[in-house]
């Protein structure tokens, strides 16, 4: 395997077919290159000798606020978090649940005392502040 693999290799070198080195550019490329971003009518800086200036042209309403990229809030990954799915479930089966004050299940009716008391100290608390919950 070897021996075929350098008898291939000097074919190729005695053929001519080896790859020549690419030539480099013979000019090279520009000393200094500024992009730039300018509001409203405000001139385009004028380049000098071998530089290169590029504008981009904003209106003047986008001067003082922040790029867009930031501004943009990502997308939430994954869905819900673990905290409100658990808060949904409990909700949704509260009503089952003793102290619940309902007519579903076992011990429903046990909660409505607790209810009551709970909604009369919310509205003594909104009388002594006036109005403010």
């Amino acid at each position: 395997m070897r021996a075929s693999l350098t008898i291939f290799a000097i074919a190729l070198i005695a053929s001519g077919v080896a790859p020549l080195p690419v030539m480099a550019q013979a000019e090279p490329p520009p000393q200094r290159i500024f992009n730039l971003i300018v509001y409203g009518d405000d001139p385009c800086p004028k380049s000098e000798g071998d530089e290169i200036v590029v504008c981009a042209r904003k209106p003047e309403s986008e001067r003082y606020r922040i790029p867009k990229k930031l501004r943009e809030k990502p997308a939430v990954s994954g869905g819900p978090g673990w905290g409100s799915q658990v808060a949904t479930m409990e909700q949704v089966q509260r009503q089952t649940l003793p102290n619940s004050c309902s007519a579903i299940g076992s011990n429903g009716f046990t909660g409505c005392a607790a209810q009551m008391l709970a909604q009369w100290f919310a509205e003594r608390r909104m009388q002594e502040s006036k109005g403010e919950p």
